[in-house]
């Protein structure tokens, strides 16, 4: 397979595909419920499925009552078990499907694990319900005891592993282990996939026969949820469905996928046909997780204390042609596409960076604070949380002191922004002209834009940006006030920010936890909601419209200095910060992830209130291109900014950047291990 091929597979990066099958159950025939299955696995095998999981008894049919104990049928299941197992060499597809199974003069209710034509072992249901509508202690042993130490069950003349102590990994595709457990099994308190996960597991599998009643769909989509969670794992969930016998209930053929609480995909309930529901599954994202939390570690060693699980190995495909990625994937990882879950976000964060402010206070004794006004979207948005937080506090938003401190680049139109918003807001607006203070300076410096040259280095900038600040603190100690700062978690990323005397520094930050895409939603959702005011509104939207500049050099041939076009897109750098701190990704997935969310505008869902003209895409090129610079300004060049920041509280999960919080790393490191692995695996287009 050529690079750009790998590249662009979803198995080259770490993904797993599963599906949950929900196939057509015939009451009591195993050859026609065999039949299915085999339709069900030539289809997952086509469309690249990995690991395949069918509902509890799904060869023998589940709503069978005293005929699961009759002879002839359970030869029958065997032999079907045995027609099977062939289809798994032929297709490449791991699959585990439901079987009444004998040992011993004793039956039980097991899930067969199918794969690389023969059988790799044999699950028995740990926890047999008992109660309400269930009876299954009539026909069948709890399997909590049988371990496979204790010898293989012989099945349509093969011996397999049997025992609730297997779990299954493909040493080929690091990552893919998986264990499985039976329908009520994750009813229990302690489900038996919370030992397997804790013993490697990272997919754990749900074979179920769950009958439907109004509100179970919920509360097994809860557990699934739940589980996937806790567990630091995948959860496939696959329910009975039509076809089973409604004597006495109904099956809905509930599917569900989740991975680390998050649900990944849901199946048709109340189907008439045959179906699957498939989704990829990033078990590298999962193992990266775990090793990032202790308390993982530090259960397992302490739950599996006497425990010893045995691992079956088996051979998993290793290549799968390339094509698109089969799962939700957020364009912008701090900003959910779903309304309402938005919604919940932005009204967290803004009470998450009020309540920060309103402690501050309340510590300090204050009543004033000092802040710089610019007219653009960090300093309104800080501005609207000091305006709340005075509000819950009691204090008049006199006691909130603007400035707006125009320099050689600031536009007209920032400015009238930034005084309508405080003349609205009703805070105690004043303006201070930095330029003559400026002048000085680089005349003091023997600055060339002193003598009449247009030199707008980084010098130029800064000594604006430094002035601003200078100007802030001191006020701050003129009006017996601390300074509130403005600068987001992007640009903290970036190291976009003048170090020191500059927009670093403040007494406070509530904006260091938010990023820079969450922004723009956050004024959006105060603007929508009036929540400081109606007058403040259409000033609002105005400042939302306005393109994200430093207005530090001066605008030529009409075009003003443009932040994205020297940092790069907000959204891709936003995308980038997000898998890096978050999950520690390595740069070639970073890519590959941010190449299949921007690669078609078309494709998946927008947040809510995104402008038309934002919808837009990247190509693979361009994002390597962003991603480049992104590494060295994050690793090599910008950490010893972040280890000097003000306080401010974390507000997003992808992280915090404080020294204090999330991110610790030495100030002195190079980018070369990520540009490396950068250039060696990503190609161009």
């Amino acid at each position: 397979m050529a690079k750009t091929d790998a590249f662009h597979s979803p198995t080259t990066h770490g993904f797993v595909r599963v599906a949950a099958a929900t196939p057509v159950v015939h009451t009591a025939d195993p050859v026609a419920n065999a039949d299915e299955h085999m339709a069900l696995i030539r289809q997952a095998g086509e469309r690249g499925v990995d690991l395949l999981v069918f509902p509890e008894l799904s060869l023998s049919a589940y709503a069978i009552d005293d005929l699961v104990m009759q002879g002839a049928l359970l030869d029958e299941v065997e032999r079907q078990v045995g027609r099977l197992a062939p289809v798994t060499a032929e297709t490449g597809v791991v699959v585990v499907v439901g079987a009444p199974l004998r040992r011993e003069d004793r039956l039980y209710n097991c899930a067969v694990v199918l794969g690389n034509g023969r059988i790799l072992g044999v699950i028995p249901k740990t926890y047999l319900p008992n109660y309400r509508e269930y009876y299954e202690k009539r026909w069948f042993s709890a399997g909590g005891d049988v371990s496979s130490r204790d010898g293989d069950l012989t099945v349509a003349g093969e011996e397999a592993p049997f025992g609730v102590d297997l779990v299954f990994e493909a040493p080929n595709r690091p990552g893919f282990v998986f264990g499985v457990e039976i329908c009520e099994d994750y009813w229990a308190p302690l489900p038996p996939s919370t030992r397997q996960a804790l013993s490697g597991a990272r997919i754990l599998l749900n074979l179920s026969a769950s009958n439907i009643v109004i509100g179970k769909a919920d509360e097994r989509a809860l557990l699934c949820a739940s589980q996937s969670a806790r567990a630091m794992a995948a959860y496939v969930f696959a329910a009975s469905g039509w076809g089973e016998s409604t004597t006495d209930l109904a099956w809905d053929g509930q599917a569900t996928i989740h991975e680390l609480g998050a649900r990944l995909a849901d199946g048709e309930r109340f189907a008439l046909e045959s179906h699957l529901t498939v989704a990829d599954i990033d078990v590298e994202r999962i193992g990266l997780d775990r090793l990032r939390n202790g308390t993982f570690a530090d259960c397992a060693r302490d739950e599996l204390d006497g425990y010893l699980f045995e691992r079956v190995l088996f051979d998993a495909r290793e290549t799968a042609a390339a094509g698109d990625l089969i799962r939700p994937l957020d364009r912008f990882p701090f900003v959910p596409d779903d309304p309402a879950r938005l919604d919940q976000d932005c009204f967290e964060a803004f009470n998450i960076q009020v309540q920060g402010l309103m402690r501050r206070l309340k510590a300090t004794n204050g009543e004033r604070i000092v802040i710089g006004v610019s007219g653009g979207l960090d300093s309104t948005h800080a501005l609207l949380v000091a305006c709340r937080a005075f509000d819950r506090l009691g204090l008049p938003r006199s006691g909130i002191l603007g400035y707006t401190m125009p320099g050689f680049a600031t536009s007209e139109g920032t400015k009238f922004n930034a005084w309508a918003l405080m003349k609205a807001l009703g805070i105690t607006g004043a303006e201070i002209d930095i330029r003559p203070t400026a002048t000085t300076m680089l005349e003091g410096i023997g600055h060339p834009f002193a003598r009449g040259e247009p030199v707008h280095d980084i010098t130029f900038e800064n000594v604006q940006a430094g002035l601003r600040t200078d100007y802030l603190f001191r006020l701050a100690n003129q009006n017996r006030a601390f300074v509130l700062g403005t600068g987001d978690l992007s640009e903290l990323a970036l190291g976009w920010a003048t170090y020191g005397v500059g927009d670093h520094m403040s007494h406070y930050n509530v904006n260091g936890g938010v990023a820079k895409t969450l922004m723009r939603h956050l004024i959006r959702w105060v603007a929508d909601r009036a929540v400081v005011g109606e007058d403040v509104v259409p000033i609002l939207r105005g400042i939302l419209g306005t393109e994200i500049s430093p207005e530090l050099v001066p605008a030529k041939d009409g075009r003003i200095q443009s932040t994205e076009g020297t940092v790069g897109p907000y959204a891709l750098n936003d995308f980038f910060l997000f898998y890096v701190t978050r999950f520690g990704l390595k740069p070639s997935k970073v890519a590959y992830l941010c190449h299949e969310a921007w690669k078609d505008a078309s494709r998946g869902d927008w947040p809510a209130g995104t402008p038309d003209d934002e919808k837009i895409e990247y190509d693979l090129a361009t994002i390597k291109h962003w991603l480049r610079k992104f590494l060295v300004r994050f690793f090599q060049t910008s950490q010893f900014k972040r280890s000097a920041l003000p306080n401010g509280p974390k507000v997003v999960t992808g992280g915090s950047l404080s020294p204090r919080g999330d991110w610790r790393a030495p100030s002195d490191s190079t980018a070369r291990v990520w540009l490396d692995e950068l250039e060696a695996t990503v190609p161009d287009a």
